[in-house]
């Protein structure tokens, strides 16, 4: 018998879960590490785990059996079938798994499953829209470093490269690249073997963590500057592509939803709404709804 449900919202940099009751009542939430499937099948389960028991803690309840439990997943990465198939052929035993994109657990959250449109802005970044026949249509979400657009692993693209010219003499110094490099390891001696270490390891949540820099010099650093208005202005092309029309409302969600608000074209403004639930909302809808089916 199901007890409880679990809707998931997992990316690049962490996982957040909501805790809710069968009869749908929402009771606690948790966090973890990623739970994107680029960073492994057995890692996304695992960070999937402990977010759900800290959200049973949260709850004051000892964590169940997962036979007891219903979860709703929205994660980066299951455009890949192949990963997604493997995600849900290592289920832990939970007695229904749904799982979409981070994308489609988003837009059901935004709008409270009613037509609309969402751009994601955060590690990596994704447009799509619930059409009024229930269908979802997506932009972009081709993944870093290939895609993603405006997203904080795109900004942070851009900035490392920022640097790599100044460190060669092609540009001159600066502020913002000093403060890039030293968060890359370049503050030494030898900047550019240490940039080219970091490099070499560096991930898409690790080049998302630069886009914070960015935004500090946003208003101090032509460059920086440039970044964001070119990420304004991704933004646009996305929410045009997702509706031309303009007719349905367009959520920013993410972590960089705010920060890049100031960024965007004037044009875009008049059609945003603020959302009324983030993608773990959304992921407990799904579930409900599959359930229900």
């Amino acid at each position: 018998m199901i007890e409880f449900l679990i809707g998931v919202d997992g990316g690049g940099s962490g996982t957040r879960v909501r805790l809710a009751r069968a009869d749908g009542v929402e009771i606690a939430e948790g966090a973890s590490g990623p739970s994107g499937l680029m960073h492994g099948i057995a890692n996304a389960w695992s960070a999937v785990a402990d977010a759900a028991a800290q959200a049973f803690r949260a709850a004051g309840l000892d964590l169940p059996a997962a036979a007891r439990v219903a979860i709703g997943l929205g994660l980066a990465g299951v455009h890949n079938k192949d990963w997604a198939a493997a995600f849900v052929a290592a289920n832990p035993g939970y007695a229904q798994v749904a799982l979409e994109s981070d994308g489609h657990t988003t837009v059901l959250g935004a709008h409270a499953g009613q037509p609309g449109a969402i751009i994601a802005l955060g590690t990596g970044s994704v447009g799509e829209i619930r059409l009024a026949d229930g269908r979802h249509v997506e932009v972009g979400g081709w993944g870093f470093p290939a895609g993603d657009e405006a997203s904080g692993a795109w900004m942070g693209l851009r900035a490392i490269n920022h640097v790599q010219q100044v460190v060669d003499g092609r540009l001159p110094p600066n502020a913002f690249a000093t403060d890039v490099a030293n968060a890359c390891g370049g503050s030494g001696a030898a900047p550019r073997n240490a940039i080219q270490t970091w490099l070499a390891h560096a991930t898409q949540t690790q080049y998302a963590q630069l886009a914070r820099i960015v935004l500090q010099h946003g208003d101090s650093d032509d460059t920086a500057r440039a970044i964001l208005l070119a990420a304004g202005r991704e933004v646009a092309l996305m929410a045009n592509a997702l509706d031309a029309s303009g007719t349905l409302p367009i959520a920013l969600c993410g972590g960089l939803a705010a920060p890049l608000r100031p960024y965007l074209p004037a044009t875009l403004l008049p059609r945003l709404v603020a959302p009324q639930g983030d993608s773990a909302a959304g992921a407990l809808r799904l579930i409900r709804q599959r359930l229900k089916d």
